[in-house]
């Protein structure tokens, strides 16, 4: 005959009048949910809402927005209800520098702060739509927004946005990754193309390690569609790739940082081997 434990009864007791307790009972009573999925289920709502609940996290710096946006990492041609989502927070109004910009108008405050902005949520992990920008930060209209991206990009035609049209290939414009690329043949440092392109040295590594590999296949005859399939690439990307890669052929210079290149993606495959896993980017 064993002995009852009335502290732990007690215990037991007073855990089932816990909110998780009633929130369990819910779901496993009106949802027919196992104790397992229930509890699966309290732990995604405490991630997700909890941090925006408590009344001790809801102040931020004054002009910091939070929204919720596409992760970087999702593929183009995947439909954004599918996508992962990043929960990110960004400086819309920096203080006085930003009064200073919206004397000259709104149009001049968006033109100023989209660049940064979309940088800012890159750096996060997530990239933004024109939608995003349009209905979560500056509360215009899409035509107004593009409007705004398309006087950027004649302002500066080499450095375009990250946003996610751009970085995964599904808008019109050059992709960004081919001119980092571009630039490191040329022989720019990554602390140079971070200024130029406005892009984190982990993102700058990652797209030269990508093209390294396509190079690394190029050699081994493989077409563009297969590249772009192991590589989890568009074709058009792949093909920009092998273009800067013909150019190679021809001109020394780019063909002395192309070999530079190699060398240091062959050393970082080393590292990543003796390590016991491999780098996808």
């Amino acid at each position: 005959m064993s002995v009852r434990n009335t502290q732990l009864e007690e215990l037991k007791r007073l855990e089932s009048k816990t909110l998780d307790a009633q929130f369990r009972s819910i779901l496993q009573q009106g949802l027919n949910c196992s104790p397992f999925e229930a509890e699966a289920v309290i732990n995604v709502v405490k991630e997700v809402y909890f941090p925006f609940l408590n009344p001790g996290n809801m102040k931020s710096p004054p002009g910091v927005i939070t929204l919720v946006a596409v992760d970087a990492d999702e593929p183009a041609g995947k439909a954004i209800a599918e996508c992962a989502q990043q929960t990110i927070a960004l400086q819309l109004h920096r203080g006085t520098e930003d009064d200073q910009l919206l004397q000259s108008g709104p149009t001049v405050f968006r033109r100023e702060r989209i660049p940064a902005l979309c940088q800012e949520a890159l750096s996060q992990g997530a990239l933004l739509t024109r939608e995003d920008l349009a209905y979560r930060i500056f509360f215009v209209s899409v035509r107004t927004i593009s409007r705004d991206l398309q006087a950027l990009r004649q302002r500066q035609p080499r450095t375009p946005l990250p946003l996610r049209s751009t970085v995964h290939d599904i808008g019109p414009v050059l992709s960004h990754r081919v001119q980092i690329v571009r630039l490191a043949l040329e022989g720019k440092t990554t602390t140079e193309i971070c200024n130029i392109m406005r892009h984190s040295p982990a993102a700058v590594a990652n797209y030269l390690d990508t093209f390294s590999r396509c190079a690394h296949l190029a050699r081994e005859n493989l077409q563009s569609s297969q590249i772009a399939f192991l590589l989890r690439r568009g074709k058009r990307l792949i093909e920009c790739y092998l273009d800067l890669l013909q150019e190679c052929e021809t001109d020394k210079n780019l063909a002395y940082h192309l070999q530079e290149l190699q060398l240091i993606g062959r050393g970082a495959g080393k590292k990543n081997a003796g390590r016991g896993r491999t780098h996808e980017s």
